[in-house]
C-alpha cells in the first residue's frame, strides 16, 4: 500500500488515481460502499430470516460479488434497464430498489415488490429499469437484448445490462442473443459473474475456453475481464461499454471474476469446493474489505465513516425485515387477480 504522504500527492493531483475515484466525486463513492455493504446486511438478513423459518424455499446468495453488482451499476442512469439472474438481490439493491419491498416479497406479502407472488428469483422493480430476476440459467440475455432493440428503435438513449452466471455462457441462448445484438448494434452490455462454478461444476470443467470474455471474439465486439471484486475496475469497463453503447456503436461482454462465499444455494453443501479455497478468497480477497482499503488509502473515507455507513446499512436491512414481518400476506380472494390468459 502506498504511503499517506504518496496518497495525499495522488488526490492534489488526480493523477494515477483509480478510475473510479478520478471519475466520482466522494459522496458517490461512499454511497456506494453504502450499497456493498446493504446488499451484503440484505443476504445475511435473507439467510437468518431462512434459518428462524421465517422464508420458505431456496434462495442463491450473492455474499462476496457485492462489488459486481454495484460497480456496473456505477454509470448507469435511472431509466436505463438491467435484466438480472437467480442470484440477483444485488443487482436489484445497486439498481436502486428499496429492501423493504425486497424482503416483503421474500416472506411472500402484499406489500412486495410483485405483491408476493415472485419470491427471491423473481424479485422486479420496473420503476428503476430493473426488468426482473430470472429462475432460468441465460434466461434474462434474450430479454435484455428484446430490451436494447426497442430502446433503439425509440432513440431514447437508454442501455440494457444484462447479468448471468458463468454456466450461462453455454447456454444456446447466449449465443444467440450476442450474435443478434452485435449484428443490430444493440445497446446492450452482457455481464458475465464468472464465480467459477455453474451450480457444483467449476468452469474449467465445462467451458472450453479459459476465460468467457474471449467468446466476444466471434461475435465482433469487444471482450473485457475484470477483477470482479474490484470495484474501480468494473465500473471502469461498465462506463466504456457504456458509452459506447450510447454512441450507437454496439454490445460488450464483460467477464467479472468474483466468488460467491456461500453455496450455490441453501441446499449446497459446498463439497466440490476446499475449504481453504473458500476461506482464502473471504479473507484475501473481500470486495468490501478491498474498497474500504482504497477509500481510505486514499483519503475519502475515515474509520468513522466506514462505522457510521455499516451501521445505517444494518438498521434499514433490521427496519425492512420487520417492515415484512408485519405485512399482510396476500388474500386468497386475490388468487387470480394479476393472472392473464385467453378465455375464450
Amino acid at each position: 500500500m502506498a504511503s499517506a504522504s504518496t496518497s495525499n500527492a495522488k488526490l492534489k493531483d488526480g493523477s494515477n488515481l483509480p478510475f473510479a475515484f478520478r471519475h466520482y466525486p466522494p459522496e458517490q463513492l461512499k454511497d456506494a460502499l453504502r450499497k456493498m455493504y446493504l446488499i451484503r446486511r440484505f443476504e445475511e438478513g435473507a439467510e437468518e430470516s431462512y434459518t428462524r423459518g421465517l422464508i420458505h424455499g431456496t434462495m442463491h446468495l450473492s455474499i462476496g460479488q457485492e462489488a459486481s453488482a454495484v460497480g456496473i451499476s456505477l454509470p448507469l442512469a435511472e431509466n436505463d434497464m438491467i435484466t438480472s439472474t437467480h442470484r440477483g438481490h444485488g443487482h436489484c439493491i445497486a439498481k436502486g430498489a428499496e429492501v423493504s419491498k425486497m424482503f416483503a416479497e421474500f416472506f411472500g406479502k402484499e406489500t412486495g415488490y410483485c405483491k408476493g407472488r415472485g419470491g427471491s428469483m423473481h424479485i422486479a422493480d420496473v420503476s428503476k429499469g430493473n426488468l426482473g430476476a430470472n429462475g432460468i440459467v441465460g434466461g434474462g440475455i434474450p430479454i435484455a437484448v428484446g430490451a436494447a432493440l426497442s430502446a433503439k428503435k425509440q432513440k431514447n438513449g437508454k442501455v440494457v445490462v444484462s447479468y448471468f452466471g458463468d454456466g450461462a455462457n453455454n447456454e444456446g441462448a447466449f449465443h444467440e442473443a450476442l450474435n443478434m445484438a452485435s449484428v443490430w448494434k444493440l445497446p446492450v452490455i452482457f455481464v458475465c459473474e464468472n464465480n467459477g462454478y455453474g451450480m457444483s461444476t467449476s468452469t474449467k470443467r465445462s467451458t472450453a475456453v479459459a476465460n468467457i470474455a474471449e467468446r466476444a471474439g466471434a461475435y465482433n465486439m469487444p471482450g473485457v475481464i475484470v477483477d470482479g471484486n474490484n470495484l474501480s475496475d468494473v465500473a471502469e469497463a461498465s462506463h466504456e461499454a457504456v458509452e459506447r453503447a450510447r454512441r450507437g456503436e454496439g454490445p460488450t461482454l464483460i467477464e467479472c471474476k468474483t466468488y460467491r462465499h456461500r453455496g450455490h444455494s441453501k441446499s449446497d453443501r459446498n463439497r466440490y469446493r476446499t475449504k481453504e479455497e473458500i476461506e482464502d478468497w473471504i479473507a484475501n480477497r473481500d470486495p468490501i474489505l478491498l474498497f474500504e482499503d482504497q477509500l481510505k488509502e486514499l483519503g475519502f473515507v475515515s474509520d468513522a465513516d466506514i462505522d457510521a455507513i455499516r451501521t445505517d446499512a444494518e438498521n434499514e436491512i433490521a427496519a425492512a425485515i420487520e417492515f415484512a414481518k408485519n405485512s399482510p400476506s396476500p388474500d386468497l380472494s386475490n388468487l387470480t387477480r394479476d393472472v392473464y390468459t385467453d378465455r375464450t
